[in-house]
């Protein structure tokens, strides 16, 4: 990512000014505002664009990187994939992150297309990268697969073989593979998700265990055990053990560092998701 100055030339201008993205409910359809092909190489800037990315957190223009791949995902800009790759790169190297990377860029790739799936596989595949982009990565690959069938088969294939390295991975990455399988109802991957679940090798806060799955499947009408505490479960703690009481998960994220606490916060947020993405179906 470059230091380029702030001037940006109309209209590509007003996504500095455009407005807070936490209180928009929904994409405003930023081609409304003049937006086209000729003003992708600003946009493709403007997200790159460290000053911005930087800026002063209660002012507008620290939200224009945001508005910028949201335009670019509008314009299914192919040109925008590798620039996105490294916008990814970088809040993986960087402590705090950006959660709108994680929430917005598997949105935009989904917008831009199946072109995007080469860049996507190799960043998945990458395992020198943090686990929470490579599972942006897998986000984003499930995102296009659901915009375009025609690639369906192509991506449960990129997802389920890096589901089978699940003895080598984070449970936690296992486990949104696994959820990204489970949203593309991929029957075929399940041998491999349930030797992922035998092995132990899945973080069961994602999306629940082997039983879970096999009910979003039908192949079980209802559970034949319990259901587990996936929460304290995903901690490898006993209640007894950790003296935090079971309703109060906050406390115990304050007891983590700074770093493990907002990795944990995201974790569960995405598993938060996943779960009641499911529950409306």
């Amino acid at each position: 990512m470059t230091n380029e100055p702030n001037r940006y030339s109309p209209p590509v201008d007003r996504l500095l000014t455009y407005g807070d993205c936490r209180t928009m409910r929904d994409w405003p359809n930023y081609l409304e505002l003049g937006l086209t092909a000729e003003h992708v190489p600003e946009l493709i800037r403007m997200i790159a664009d460290e000053d911005l990315h930087f800026a002063n957190p209660d002012g507008m223009e620290v939200w224009a990187p945001v508005h910028a791949w949201r335009a670019l995902g509008q314009l299914r800009t192919e040109a925008a994939i590798q620039p996105l790759i490294e916008l990814l790169e970088f809040f993986d190297n960087e402590i705090e992150g950006d959660e709108y990377v994680v929430e917005e860029l598997p949105k935009v790739f989904g917008l831009i297309g199946r072109a995007a799936l080469p860049a996507l596989a190799a960043y998945l595949q990458n395992d020198e990268y943090l686990t929470q982009s490579r599972t942006t990565a897998a986000n984003s690959l499930r995102r296009v697969a659901e915009q375009d069938a025609t690639v369906r088969d192509e991506v449960v294939a990129l997802l389920s073989r890096q589901l089978a390295q699940f003895d080598g991975q984070d449970e936690g990455f296992n486990g949104f593979l696994i959820s990204d399988l489970v949203d593309l109802r991929a029957t075929e991957a399940l041998p491999v998700i349930e030797l992922a679940f035998a092995a132990g090798a899945v973080d069961e806060m994602i999306r629940g265990d082997w039983e879970d799955v096999q009910i979003e499947f039908g192949l079980k009408a209802e559970r034949e055990m319990p259901r587990p505490n996936y929460f304290v479960e995903s901690l490898q703690l006993k209640p007894q053990e950790s003296g935090i009481p079971l309703a109060d998960e906050t406390k115990h994220l304050r007891q983590l560092d700074r770093r493990d606490a907002k990795k944990e916060k995201s974790k569960r947020k995405q598993a938060k998701k996943a779960r009641k993405k499911n529950r409306k179906k």
